[in-house]
């Protein structure tokens, strides 16, 4: 994922690493066993040299990561499982519930696979090490940087569809009726993992792993090196394969889904403002049983005009900053110093994963029937009937009422 990987893996299009080295044979391709028993290299002469501590900001990475990122962890993990359990109630899957809890769920899963690697690396102090045996370094290069990815792309898109399927509820209604339905919402999604899939599939092959001997602080060791797949390097070639990659998630992952939530946004607020002025109107009249209705639907657009704010809040950062590395690689343009982006980089995941639980917070404080549910599954130690969960309060405060787009 973006959102977590602290290094843009691959991102510079324009580098190709020297062939000076003492063998007269370029180490970046071929196969070390062929010849490391003719020379062994010193650790800082391999580039390619999985190293955690060369790749990423250590002094920024060890109290974030490893200090802080246990005690995320660990709240993130409850925030989001209470978040899944209430939602996944048979009363409360409705169409935008569905939405919230694959999105629930894709942020919990964005998070827990490099989790394991956060805490060996950093919390258990073993960043120094290098990686070694060539699975261990597979493993790291899928758990820390492509799965994540998937997730987070899924996540992403799904947040798109939040706010799409709100503008329709609110400016659309009787289209609402058809087009968002469970079902249709369902098959939604269900595209969007598999894209999100599609997007990332080949980030599992374009990369190989070969271990090597090499000489570091006076003794031998081993560890792995990689390198761009032959079927990249030979058939695609390099510059073409990762402009594509990062040129796709910039305008279809970062910047463009961003912009659309950007402008669905501010016409739901326009909506919203709009909504009030009608539900004032309604008060006025006296025409209790409508401005209730209404209450009830401004309530669930606020609410997640709020979940989309707090989303492009840390997801604009990365869109801009991910362009501008992307530009600067690409296109060999001085835009900024690099490590000043990788570190950039690395604050802005942490603020991703920090703004994880902030949906519970948000759910619990402006979702009536959010909050009863969990009051009767983990204070009360019952589990609402559909029935009852369905006479009772749709998400928001208030009431559920008989029209679709204001049941949450």
């Amino acid at each position: 994922m973006d959102g977590l990987t602290t290094v843009m893996d691959s991102i510079d299009l324009t580098t190709t690493y020297p062939d000076d080295d003492y063998t007269g044979q370029n180490y970046t391709t071929g196969n070390y066993s062929d010849y490391v028993d003719e020379w062994i290299p010193n650790a800082e002469e391999i580039p390619i040299l999985i190293n955690v501590t060369r790749d990423v900001p250590i002094k920024y990475a060890m109290p974030l990561f490893g200090y802080m990122m246990p005690f995320l962890l660990f709240i993130t993990i409850i925030a989001n499982t209470l978040i899944v359990v209430v939602l996944a109630q048979k009363h409360m899957r409705t169409p935008t519930n569905l939405v919230l809890l694959a999105m629930a769920i894709s942020d919990l899963l964005t998070l827990l696979f490099p989790a394991p690697w956060y805490f060996y690396m950093y919390t258990l102090n073993n960043h120094s090490k290098i990686l070694f045996p060539t699975a261990a370094c597979y493993a790291y290069h899928c758990m820390i940087e492509t799965i994540p990815a998937f997730f987070h792309t899924a996540s992403i898109w799904l947040t798109l569809l939040l706010a799409v399927q709100r503008y329709i509820y609110v400016c659309h209604p009787t289209t609402a009726r058809t087009c968002c339905t469970v079902p249709k919402v369902w098959n939604a999604m269900g595209w969007i993992y598999f894209f999100a899939l599609v997007h990332q599939s080949t980030r599992f092959f374009d990369r190989i792993f070969q271990s090597i001997r090499f000489r570091w602080e006076g003794g031998l060791h081993e560890g792995c090196i990689s390198m761009t797949a032959d079927w990249v390097r030979d058939v695609i070639t390099e510059n073409i394969y990762y402009t594509g990659y990062y040129v796709f998630r910039i305008l279809f992952v970062h910047v463009g889904p961003c912009l659309a939530l950007v402008i669905f946004n501010v016409l739901l607020f326009s909506a919203l403002r709009k909504a009030q002025l009608k539900r004032d109107k309604l008060f006025k009249e006296n025409r209790k049983s409508e401005c209730k209705k209404l209450r009830d639907s401004n309530c669930t657009t606020l609410m997640l005009i709020v979940v989309v704010t707090v989303f492009l809040v840390v997801e604009i950062p990365m869109a801009v900053t991910t362009l501008l590395h992307v530009m600067q690689n690409a296109l060999e343009l001085n835009i900024a110093d690099y490590d000043d982006l990788n570190t950039t980089i690395l604050f802005i995941n942490f603020l991703i994963i920090l703004s994880y639980p902030v949906n519970f917070a948000i759910y619990c404080g402006m979702s009536r029937q959010f909050r009863e549910t969990f009051k009767d599954l983990f204070l009360q130690g019952r589990i609402p009937s559909a029935r009852e969960g369905s006479s009772r309060y749709s998400l928001v405060n208030g009431p559920r009422t008989s029209t679709n787009e204001t049941i949450l």
